[in-house]
């Protein structure tokens, strides 16, 4: 890594080790494949940029007592563009489930993680595809990328793939059309970064808007009090997601101006 002149060493120490560590941690891939007895539908699971599917764990449990199984993935998100990780991430991730002869394939994705699913799905259409939640993703790109991309560390953190998740006319999200699959979209409303939520448009979860993860041909949304970050572990977002894999619709809902709607 190239050292600005003037920069402390021990600065400069802890960068460098941040970017050993970091590398050591986004280099493997793997799945982790939970077969639950006499289903016939598997859920692939993508996390979201610079996290592992570690995050996905509670998600992956939550589902497997709902009666899915489920391939948790894990991808290297900082080491590549959206379209190299589309096609590793979503592949593995079908592999994993077709070995099991499922009829039908899912999927739940956090944030980076509906992109890739959404880029894969308009270059190579899944047959087997079934129901798909999103949990705030960057569906009309996010005005956070377009505020730090020029950050001296924002590409060590984000990588290439980070990049491409602006709001500007050449970002993957804003190529990607309408989606084709029954959708669940569901978007948070808290944060624990007052500084990246002050860049945003109101509600924010801290790096997504709540307006940005709508996209058009999705068939419920809700809302939660969670941010970017812990919204994949909330009980109550992990019970409305097997809900919406189960019948198509959330246990609760909100109306596109945050109404709740009940069932």
């Amino acid at each position: 890594m190239k050292e600005e002149s003037g920069q402390s060493p021990s600065i400069a120490g802890v960068v460098a080790l941040a970017t050993i560590a970091l590398s050591a941690c986004i280099t493997t891939t793997r799945t982790d494949l939970v077969t639950v007895t006499a289903s016939s539908e598997c859920v692939v699971l993508l996390h979201g940029l610079n996290r592992s599917y570690r995050a996905m764990e509670k998600m992956a449990g939550g589902l497997q007592d709902a009666g899915f199984t489920t391939a948790n993935v894990d991808y290297p998100s900082q080491t590549a563009t959206v379209e190299d990780l589309a096609r590793l991430a979503v592949n593995v991730g079908l592999e994993k489930c077709r070995e099991t002869n499922a009829g039908k394939i899912h999927f739940v994705t956090h944030s980076l993680g509906g992109i890739l699913l959404r880029y894969e799905q308009s270059q190579n259409p899944i047959p087997e595809i079934g129901r798909v939640v999103m949990l705030a993703p960057p569906n009309q790109g996010s005005e956070i990328i377009d505020k730090t991309r020029d950050w001296p560390t924002f590409k060590m953190f984000s990588g290439e793939a980070g990049l491409q998740l602006g709001t500007d006319k050449n970002s993957i999200p804003s190529k990607l059309g309408p989606v084709d699959f029954e959708l669940g979209v569901i978007a948070g409303t808290g944060t624990i970064n007052p500084i990246f939520s002050a860049m945003l448009p109101d509600p924010n979860d801290g790096k997504v808007s709540v307006e940005s993860t709508k996209v058009s041909g999705m068939n419920d949304f809700l809302m939660v009090d969670n941010n970017h970050h812990s919204i994949i572990s909330n009980d109550v977002v992990i019970e409305n997601t097997a809900a919406f894999l189960r019948d198509g619709r959330f246990l609760i809902s909100t109306d596109p101006n945050g109404v709740v709607l009940l069932y």
